[in-house]
């Protein structure tokens, strides 16, 4: 960014029917003055004529007839605005569950979005349905409004409910920054400025949120991905390639991959309108020519040669269905992904998801509004990375070639893994076992060493990426254990690795294998009656779900040390990410690997927003809570 350029936040309100989402635009843009006197007075005159005590601002937004004479918004509108400090885009995005389609479209290029919750009626399922696709998108910050407080007499009381019943159900979700702020968009308080009718929050207005949210941080600038729009080749002695940056960064003379050929060059020079650039970086629009004659078109993809995308032509997603005609297994849809479009079709319904609950629910169809897991496979390969990584190349749309029209936006996941990836618990796998092999029932049971020990046996399953803690608060928490003389076992995976695990490596299989005998392992500590905590990335979901397996119900705890990958490599402890980005090391999780963050883990520690020593604390209360110890903190 130049310096004295302001930067840009895109942000989406949304909520329920009626929770004040235009009025709130309407009076960020009215206190911003970025509004004409004229539309003003147009709307107070129909504010007026309608019979309203206040101005009603909502006006501004509600630009269809349709929205005037119902009193609601079926549209997504757009708006811009700007602060001495910063530019804004908005999108209101509709409240009624009809238009589920329209709040995903609005959301999608999002950099924070805000929830209106109607103190009135508190959390509601609309309200959920959409932290919930906030979640599934990945915007990063989320801003929980209550608004409307003027008619609940400004009741703190009020406004601490509704943000215990939000924060219960957002604990499910994966948002990383949550801020609630009790606001009144009619009247203003704690929209621009800090209200006195409210004295008993000593949080910021929104508009401040709003200012000094850092995005920069959320944009993937690993990853060099550059979707090729257009071949450009205005005379002889230049061939260019026209496109958009969408994520990572570029300089001159780096060797880059073209994909799907493979062929490799260098970077000869990136140009725009005012000439020459000796880096790019996403979200710049370029023309990048290379240092040789290699065949590029539109749809390929250009990028840095030991940085590569997943390149497959079956992948799981996430699906949110846009269409009046449900899906079909039957159907063939075009699938447009970055630049490139390609026929594909849905080949299995992992699960659907009741958005109020957050259970999966198997399904043979998608309908209107519907969101869940399934497989597609496509006719030519895709060049992409799981969503959560980089929502540019882990995000698509399919269209139905007979009408035109989008039916479904999707989040990609991962490349589906099947049955035959992995060893059931009810398979045999004779390289490992034999009959002549006989299971001895324990020794001294379990219950007495239990008793012996003064609590009961546990396993701490520690997930997350590389530094993001894990170790450290699984140390200091074994810390506190012992000294409560409690019988513990760390397992952590660089000790491992070390020994048990010293012949495997970390490809797919070896990582598998490597999860496999950690969980062997924890399960021979459990059955002797001791407390124990493993430490370990264990990016998959079905490796986790598959030790999980060997322990009682309410025995094994999944703990998510949830920090975002930019913050991890800021942190980089052991300087393994410098490595990973340099080519020293590969299969590396989040830069060559994707992570597979829990789908519902048993607890959330997220190590961004707190310390190890609250972390810590929140596990101590946690294990009381489950009567595995006494007498900690």
């Amino acid at each position: 960014m130049y310096s004295g350029e302001k930067s840009l936040l895109r942000f989406t309100t949304t909520g329920s029917v009626d929770d004040g989402k235009s009025t709130l635009i309407g009076r960020l843009l009215y206190e911003t003055k970025s509004i004409y006197e004229d539309q003003y007075e147009a709307i107070r005159k129909t504010s007026e004529r309608k019979g309203f005590k206040d101005v009603d601002l909502a006006y501004l937004l509600d630009g269809l007839a349709a929205e005037r004479e119902q009193g609601i918004t079926i549209d997504v509108a757009y708006r811009y605005f700007e602060t001495p400090k910063r530019k804004f885009i908005i999108a209101d995005t509709p409240g009624h569950v009809q238009y589920t389609r329209n709040m995903v479209t609005g959301a999608s290029k999002a950099d924070c979005a805000i929830i209106l919750i109607d103190a009135r009626n508190g959390v509601l399922t609309q309200s959920k349905r959409h932290g919930f696709i906030i979640s599934l998108l990945q915007i990063p910050h989320l801003i929980v409004a209550v608004n409307k407080m003027d008619l609940v007499d400004y009741s703190q009381k009020v406004f601490n409910e509704i943000v215990e019943a939000y924060e219960s159900y957002s604990e499910k979700l994966d948002i990383h920054d949550i801020m609630y702020i009790p606001v009144s968009a009619l009247k203003g308080d704690n929209v621009v400025g800090k209200s006195p009718n409210m004295p008993w929050y000593d949080g910021p207005a929104l508009l401040y949120r709003l200012e000094n949210i850092h995005v920069s941080a959320d944009r993937n600038l690993v990853d060099f991905r550059f979707p090729v729009s257009y071949v450009i080749r205005p005379h002889l002695d230049f061939r260019g390639f026209a496109g958009k940056i969408v994520s990572g960064t570029i300089t001159p003379g780096e060797e880059v991959v073209i994909l799907p050929s493979g062929k490799t060059s260098a970077v000869k020079s990136i140009t725009t309108y005012d000439g020459d650039l000796p880096q790019a970086f996403v979200p710049q629009s370029v023309v990048v020519s290379l240092a040789d004659e290699v065949d590029v078109s539109r749809g390929d993809m250009i990028v840095r040669k030991k940085n590569l995308p997943q390149i497959e032509k079956s992948l799981e997603a996430i699906l949110c269905w846009m269409d009046d005609k449900p899906l079909s297994l039957a159907d063939f849809y075009i699938l447009k992904h970055t630049t490139r479009s390609v026929k594909a079709s849905v080949t299995r319904i992992v699960y659907k998801i009741d958005v109020d609950t957050l259970h999966r629910r198997p399904a043979d169809t998608f309908l209107l509004n519907d969101i869940g897991r399934v497989e597609i496979q496509t006719a030519q390969p895709l060049f992409f990375d799981p969503y959560k990584i980089n929502h540019a190349t882990g995000s698509f749309i399919l269209i139905d070639p007979l009408s035109n029209h989008t039916v479904a936006a999707g989040m990609i996941r991962d490349v589906p893994r099947h049955i035959e990836d992995y060893r059931d618990d009810s398979e045999t796998d004779p390289a490992r076992t034999s009959p002549h092999v006989i299971r001895r029932d324990l020794n001294i049971p379990q219950a007495l060493r239990e008793k012996q020990n003064g609590h009961r046996a546990c396993v701490l399953w520690f997930t997350g990426l590389s530094g993001s803690g894990k170790s450290t608060i699984a140390m200091e928490l074994e810390r506190r254990l012992f000294a409560a003389n409690c019988h513990t076992i760390l397992l952590d995976g660089d000790h491992l690795r070390h020994g048990l695990c010293s012949d495997l490596g970390f490809a797919p299989a070896d990582r598998k294998e490597n999860i496999r005998r950690a969980g062997e392992a924890a399960k021979l500590f459990f059955e002797q009656g001791n407390i124990v905590l493993c430490t370990f990335i264990s990016p998959f979901r079905q490796d986790r779900a598959s030790v999980r397996r060997l322990f009682p119900e309410g025995r094994f705890f999944e703990i998510y040390i949830r920090c975002d990958v930019s913050e991890c490599l800021k942190r980089d402890p052991h300087g393994l990410y410098k490595k990973a980005l340099t080519g020293t090391i590969s299969d590396f999780t989040a830069i060559h690997s994707p992570y597979e963050a829990p789908d519902r883990p048993d607890l959330i520690l997220d190590t961004e927003k707190s310390g190890p020593e609250a972390c810590v604390a929140e596990l101590e209360r946690y294990l009381a809570d489950w009567k595995m110890v006494d007498g900690l903190s």
